[in-house]
């Protein structure tokens, strides 16, 4: 009958949703201990490069600006503590049609420092986005290497010289990322959960997959790059709504080339306080990488670049089967709270839950305990997290394919509203 064939695919999907997010959770604690030991391996290396006469390449620090006078005169402040030759670096900073006073403060730097260069968009040329941005800039820096960092950025002084000398010393390097960490962090529960979440991401994903198969990504601050090999690839993408994402695949579509993660480079960033802000950003990001899995989704069934397979692999597996397990998952479990489904395949799901809390509160205070925040509070904050935040995740990825699939809205780039900048809590 239909109502058998119903309670049939029921019970699989409900076993299915099981499965997979047990190989996620399983998968994450992998990379954790990846992480663990590239953070032994890391802190080697660079104890030898320190130790080696190399000559750092000069460098054109890229930031993007549009309407950032809350943050910006910091960021720029740090920019010239940086610990690196003063003759091998300028700062080129992208007013990108601000209606703040986000100008005038980069002129005033500018007629300070000679290293500070405002570069003005045009108002009928502006806001398109930061890879629009990236790209115009682009054409007009002196230096072999390109650095990016965000307008909202407070990077370690020695974090450019990190980046640097690691990039210079492997040449089979396309670019180096540093780890960013939020100096807002305590601020609200949202930016304690979200500082989690960076963590987690940075000692697993990046370090991880890193140490064990020679593959990390571009984030959207604190890495250098070839400007040769940015150029080489066409520039960023104006369409991509995740550049940095979309960047690394392209550089992994050439084999030989390697993106680093180097956790000893850190930048200080500020992230959202308040849930309307995160939710918008968060669901530029989610769209992003829908636009991403789209436009590679054919390079799964190429036998190489293997590196590109990997990562469209990752992104089909945490944006389609593993949310969407969550979400069935929780539905089966609210449903049959109130009696309307029963699942009948006999297992220890009860077992099965309260062992997956607990793998995913280990992972986070492993990951925590890197940086050593691995305190009480932040095992409950680790356990309200997997309760909430990951819940909120797949309202994000719902609401991402509601604009991307459902009512096809265009990719207009939507900027992260600040705050202004407080003391530094690191």
């Amino acid at each position: 009958t239909m109502r058998s064939i119903f309670l049939f695919l029921l019970n699989l999907c409900f076993v299915f949703s099981v499965l997979f997010i047990w190989v996620m959770l399983l998968y994450q604690f992998f990379l954790t201990l990846g992480g663990f030991l590239w953070r032994q391996k890391c802190r080697k290396e660079e104890r030898e490069l320190e130790k080696r006469e190399i000559e750092l390449p000069g460098v054109s620090i890229l930031i993007p600006a549009r309407n950032e006078e809350l943050v910006i005169d910091q960021t720029i402040r740090r920019m010239l503590e940086f610990d690196y030759p003063s003759d091998r670096m300028e700062v080129i900073v992208i007013n990108d049609g601000s209606t703040d006073r986000t100008g005038e403060i980069i002129s005033s730097w500018a007629s300070k420092d000679k290293r500070i260069r405002l570069f003005d968009i045009p108002k009928e040329e502006s806001g398109q986005g930061k890879s629009a941005a990236l790209n115009k800039a682009l054409k007009v820096t002196r230096f072999e290497a390109v650095a990016i960092f965000d307008a909202d950025n407070i990077p370690e002084r020695d974090s450019l010289k990190r980046l640097c000398r690691s990039l210079v010393a492997d040449p089979k390097l396309a670019a180096v990322t540093g780890k960013f960490r939020a100096y807002n962090r305590n601020q609200t529960l949202l930016t304690r959960l979200v500082n989690l979440e960076s963590i987690v991401f940075q000692w697993t994903v990046q370090a991880g997959r890193w140490y064990f198969l020679k593959i990390s990504a571009l984030p959207g601050t604190n890495f250098v790059i070839w400007k040769r090999v940015v150029e080489r690839l066409g520039g960023w993408d104006q369409q991509a709504l995740t550049e940095d994402t979309e960047l690394t695949f392209r550089i992994y579509e050439h084999p030989g080339l390697y993106i680093k993660f180097l956790p000893t480079a850190v930048t200080w960033e500020q992230e959202p306080e308040r849930l309307k802000v995160w939710v918008r950003q968060r669901t530029r990001w989610a769209r992003g990488n829908l636009y991403i899995i789209s436009k590679y989704a054919r390079r799964i069934f190429q036998r190489k670049p293997r590196s590109t397979a990997i990562e469209l692999i990752n992104l089909l597996y945490l944006y389609y089967l593993f949310i969407f397990a969550i979400l069935f998952s929780d539905l089966a479990f609210v449903l049959s709270l109130f009696g309307l489904v029963h699942i009948r395949v006999i297992g220890p799901y009860f077992e099965l839950w309260i062992l997956a809390v607990c793998l995913y509160v280990l992972e986070v205070m492993l990951a925590l305990s890197f940086e050593r925040e691995d305190s009480f509070s932040n095992l409950f904050v680790a356990v309200i997290a997997y309760l909430t935040y990951t819940k909120l995740w797949v309202f994000i990825v719902l609401r991402s394919f509601w604009f991307e699939y459902i009512r096809k809205e265009s990719r207009a780039w939507d900027k992260t509203q600040r705050v202004e900048v407080g003391p530094r809590t690191n």
